[in-house]
């Protein structure tokens, strides 16, 4: 157990890493194949999801202040699915990490299936849980799919989301070292 927590890099390491990334915020970015990851006023523009092939929506901020998200304002053409959760180190994130992991599995087994995943600014809650779902269905370590978005956002997954990520990555090697010993 020690050395499967030995090879998880800190809070304090994924916070530099985070620091030292130089990408801008946008709107919306493609972070993988097929999953975007944006801000709220994206997810409102039903035109500009319209044009990105946008199928799926997972709003990470469902009714926060200014959030129209619901399966009613995005109709039939759009699949949604919200969960309330608060930008806040104190907020158990980690409750969501599996029902979203598979939310976002299932839209992107749908045919031509795009999923955005949003919160106000697109950086720290739909970060975290498209870090989750890269951890649990793509089998990345969360140094590894911290690197990835990385690579394609400018994110910051607040100091709780990131120790719940800790949490979650010894988890599932955990899990994955007992299954090869099995």
């Amino acid at each position: 157990m020690d050395t499967l927590r030995a090879n998880i890099p800190s809070v304090k390491e994924l916070e530099r890493r985070i620091d030292s990334c130089r990408l801008e915020l946008n709107e919306l970015d493609e972070v993988w194949p097929k999953i975007y990851i944006g801000n709220m006023v994206t997810a409102h523009n039903k035109e500009r999801l319209s044009q990105h092939g946008i199928t799926h929506i997972l709003n990470a901020a469902h009714g926060a202040w200014g959030s129209k998200g619901n399966q009613t304002f995005y109709g039939s053409e759009i699949s949604y699915y919200g969960i309330a959760a608060e930008d806040s180190v104190d907020f158990d994130l980690s409750v969501y990490f599996h029902p979203a992991s598979k939310y976002i599995h299932q839209a992107l087994r749908t045919p031509k299936g795009k999923i955005l995943v949003h919160c106000v600014l697109g950086k720290s809650r739909s970060s975290a849980l498209v870090l989750a779902y890269l951890m649990i269905y793509q089998n990345l370590s969360l140094a590894d799919a911290l690197e990835m978005l990385l690579r394609h956002r400018a994110i910051s997954p607040n100091r709780g989301f990131l120790k719940q990520l800790q949490d979650l990555d010894l988890e599932l090697r955990c899990k994955r070292t007992l299954c090869r010993l099995l």
